[in-house]
């Protein structure tokens, strides 16, 4: 791929503010990656999109808004861009109704308003890419791992990291049990089911996932292409939860861990980084920082594995 056109980012950070579900790190993740993009990789803070649920914030991280902001950046691109999606919120895992996958569960992320985004929504948004554009999404939220439905796995369960006796920081799971989603979506429509679809197409209509709006027989037209331009840095395993970190003794502020890992390997290293090259590093950090149950993931295909990660410029 040569060097982007243009350069396009939404960064979405979910804190749930004053409910049970409430985490802290999650607007600063995203607020310290929108400088990071402007300042190392090129972006023009005019092509940044955020969406916080900050008090006062206009446009809030609803499941419609996430879907239309990624939706209009990849409308707006052309071959050779680079697009990148960047959320820090609640995950979780859902019963998959995938055909003779009766006892799977699927990814999706939790947007303020509880409007599922899934793994079939983001296979979706990349079979979209104009050929020659990319779509690295960093998502940092629980059950991440496999996000991009069908897309290769180049780090993922199969790679291990030794334990250690590291003192973990004050930390919370960025993950809503399935459970509690449904109780939630079932106080909205009053209906008596424990079909999550149900609650979804009741109360959100167009709005709700593909995965609900699509009979499972044409998921099929959304098969990966070989190779995609996807590229999913997760911050944990399918089965794993990721950690939202309280601010440390010394006062610094709450974040994600791994976008904390994230931000901490690029600022050791300068140059380039490929995608393989962060996310194992990344791994290296929480592993250090005592996170031994949240494994840092890399889907996409075996170029974009080697990759400069965001095409970073070279200066």
């Amino acid at each position: 791929m040569e060097m982007g056109k243009k350069r396009m980012a939404v960064l979405v950070g979910c804190n749930y503010p004053n409910t049970q579900n409430e985490l802290h790190g999650c607007i600063n993740d995203v607020l310290a990656m929108k400088e990071v993009l402007v300042k190392r990789f090129g972006f023009d803070a005019s092509h940044v999109q955020l969406l916080t649920d900050a008090p006062g914030s206009v446009v809030l991280p609803t499941g419609a808004n996430i879907k239309r902001a990624l939706g209009h950046m990849i409308d707006q691109a052309e071959a050779g861009d680079v697009l990148f999606f960047h959320y820090s919120g609640h995950g979780t895992w859902i019963p998959s109704k995938k055909p003779g996958h009766a006892f799977r569960q699927d990814e999706a992320i939790v947007p303020c308003d509880f409007n599922l985004i899934t793994d079939v929504d983001f296979r979706q948004l990349v079979n979209r890419l104009p050929k020659g554009a990319t779509l690295t999404i960093l998502s940092d939220s629980c059950h991440s791992g496999g996000l991009i439905d069908k897309e290769k796995e180049q780090i993922g369960p199969n790679a291990t990291i030794t334990a250690n006796n590291t003192t973990v920081h004050p930390h919370n799971p960025k993950s809503i049990p399935f459970e509690s989603i449904l109780q939630h979506l079932t106080s909205l429509t009053n209906i008596n089911t424990s079909d999550v679809g149900t609650h979804l197409l009741e109360f959100f209509g167009s709005d709700a996932s593909l995965k609900y709006r699509l009979p499972p027989l044409e998921w099929d037209l959304f098969d990966s292409l070989k190779p995609d331009e996807g590229i999913l840095l997760s911050g944990c395993q399918a089965n794993e939860t990721s950690a939202d970190m309280s601010p440390n003794e010394g006062g610094g502020k709450a974040c994600g861990a791994f976008s904390n890992a994230v931000q901490m390997v690029l600022k050791q290293h300068s140059g380039q980084l490929s995608n393989k090259q962060l996310v194992t590093m990344a791994r290296e950090v929480l592993q250090a920082q005592g996170f031994e149950q949240q494994h840092p993931c890399l889907y996409c295909s075996d170029q974009n594995a080697i990759a400069t990660f965001l095409w970073q410029p070279e200066f």
